[in-house]
Formats: C-alpha cells, structure tokens, sequence
C-alpha cells in the first residue's frame, strides 16, 4: 500500500510542479549538461558503483553483483528540493542550482527505468544480461519522453482556451495524472512522462504574455499540494525505516554512501572535461558542489519500498543498506551544503 502511495499519488504531484516551475530558458542553456547527466552519466554511475559496492562487501555481507547493481541504482537518482535554494542563497550562483535542479527532474525517470530493469533480472532470479536491460531501458525512457512531450502539447494548447484559474488547475492535475497512469499503462516510463509533460507546459506558456499569470494561477494549488505531499511522505519514511534499519551492516553503508559520492564526483568532472563548452563554464569547485547537492530523497525512497516485494532472503540486506545510506546522505549532504558551498565560493 505504501509503495502504491508513494508511486501513483505522491510523485505524480512532486515531479510536475517541479516540472512547470522550472523555468524554459534555464532548461535551454544547460539542456547539454543536464541531458547528459541524467542518462548516460546515470548508466555510467550505476555501474561503477555497482562494481564498487561488489568489489568491497565481502568482509561485510555477501552480494552478488546483480544486487549490488541494484542498490546503486536506488541511490543515483538525487531530490535536491532542500538544496537548491541554499546553493543560490550562499554561492549566488544560479547555474549550478539550474544543472542541480534540472539534472534531477531527469535523472528521477532514468533511474526507475534502470531499476525495474535490473530488478526484474534480480527477482527471477536471472544473470545480469546486458542487451535486454539495454533494449528494456531504450523503450520504455524514449517512449515516456515522447508520451509527455505530446500530450503537454496537446493540454498547454487546451489551456488557451480558457481563462478561468480552476480550469487552468484542474486540467494540470488531469495532465499530472492522466499521462503517469496512461504511460504506465502501455508498459513506457510514467516518471518521464510526467516530467516532459511539466516541461512542455512550461515551454508552451513561456511563448505568451500570461505565463506569469498562469503560473501564478497554478502555484497557488501546486506548492500546497507540494508541501502536503513531502509531510506525509517523511511521515511514511519514518514508519517504514525504523525496522529496516536495526541491522549490523552500517559501516559498509556509510563505506557506501562514500562511494556514491566520489563516483559521482568523477563522473561530473570527467563529463565537465569531456566537452570544451563545459569546461569552460563549469570549473573543479562547482563541479565539487553539484557532486555534493545530489542527495537522496524520495524516488530511493521508492525504489526500496518496491524491493520488498521480492520473495528473496537478500533482498532485506539490500533494503536495509540502501535505506542506511539514503538516511546518511539526507542528513550529512543537506547539512553539509551551506558550509561547503561558502568555503568553496570564496
């Protein structure tokens, strides 16, 4: 009941109001490195981590690498919502905060689809095979995007016909809903559907003189709802954790939660230095800083809920090292941040 909750009620609302607030410009300028990060650098992410994560559990607790891979894919979509405003606040500097923010609004998708992939190997028991997780990971992720980039048209151009503010909110909660439940129901990723519905609304409102009334109109419903949702979702946390995590295995999750941020680490820096235009734009301390920014929040959260359904002995290990590490990150990155982010921009 909870993972259903969490899936078809809470992140639905999450991820289209931080969709259409994202504004179109700021997506535009930074599209490169946000689209990269957010797909090749998730796929990228996940298996170094995962071989990482392999290569060092056997003093603490005995994985194979398929799981290993999954617990990397739980911890590589990041939930920045905390972060963002204190980047802006303390460094002033609105493009990291826009690659933080937009990066994640992506990454969310690519990481469910990679999970449900991996995840779907893990609970048939079934060796990792790389060229159905490709041909899976393709479809269901392009497919998604095609489905909201489409409907979000369609519905931003039904909402120029109105100019009543309830039906404004009302057909976003139906474009919100209407394409997560019928992406999933034809097998494409909800998630991103969703997302590119958000952004296209966004970009659709940007091309006219009422964008900020419109915008105006819907964050008056959204941010409620928002604030609503992300209350009860850490009250769900709460219940849920407190079993999973009386376990004997934290130093390997902490050993974990260190590895996830020095991989990201050298996956933003390499990527910054592959293309000139970024290198230029994006130097070693804020890429330091975006490294730091991607926490943890509620997709993980999610995505370990869904591994409780598996009728496997691993599976609980795998929940409470992933839970642990989620924990830590929310706690030590979301702290962390204001001080790092003013001893870097100095």
């Amino acid at each position: 009941v909870t993972t259903h909750m969490i899936y078809h009620v809470f992140l639905p609302a999450l991820l289209f109001t931080s969709a259409y607030q994202f504004p179109p410009e700021d997506f535009k300028k930074n599209f490169g490195i946000i689209s990269f990060l957010a797909t090749a650098g998730i796929m990228v992410t996940v298996g170094l981590l995962g071989a990482a994560i392999y290569a060092l559990s056997g003093p603490f607790v005995s994985l194979s690498l398929l799981s290993a891979l999954l617990i990397a894919s739980i911890l590589t979509p990041t939930d920045p919502v905390s972060v963002v405003s204190i980047i802006k606040k303390s460094t002033g500097n609105e493009k990291i905060a826009d690659v933080v923010e937009g990066e994640s609004l992506i990454n969310d998708g690519t990481s469910i689809v990679i999970f449900s992939a991996l995840f779907g190997m893990f609970a048939e028991n079934t060796g990792f095979n790389i060229g159905s997780f490709a041909g899976e990971f393709l479809l269901v992720s392009l497919g998604g995007a095609a489905l909201g980039v489409s409907i979000g048209w369609l519905v931003s151009k039904a909402i120029h016909f109105t100019h009543h503010n309830q039906y404004q909110v009302m057909l976003s909660i139906t474009l919100a809903y209407g394409v997560f439940n019928i992406a999933e129901g034809i097998g494409v990723s909800g998630v991103l559907a969703t997302v590119f519905a958000g952004i296209m609304l966004s970009f659709e409102y940007g091309k006219t003189g009422r964008a900020d009334h419109f915008k105006e109109t819907l964050d008056g419903f959204w941010e409620i709802a928002e604030l609503s949702v992300l209350s009860l979702l850490f009250l769900l946390i709460g219940i849920e954790t407190a079993e999973a995590l009386a376990f004997n295995a934290w130093v390997f999750a902490i050993i974990i939660f260190i590895l996830s941020l020095i991989i990201r680490y050298i996956i933003i820096t390499a990527t910054t230095q592959l293309f000139p235009k970024w290198r230029r734009e994006i130097s070693w301390k804020e890429a330091t800083l975006i490294s730091w920014s991607g926490l943890k929040g509620t997709m993980s959260i999610f995505l370990i809920l869904s591994l409780t359904s598996a009728n496997s002995g691993e599976a609980d290990i795998l929940v409470s090292l992933s839970f642990a590490a989620v924990l830590i990150s929310l706690v030590v990155q979301s702290l962390g941040v204001a001080p790092l982010a003013k001893k870097l921009t100095k």
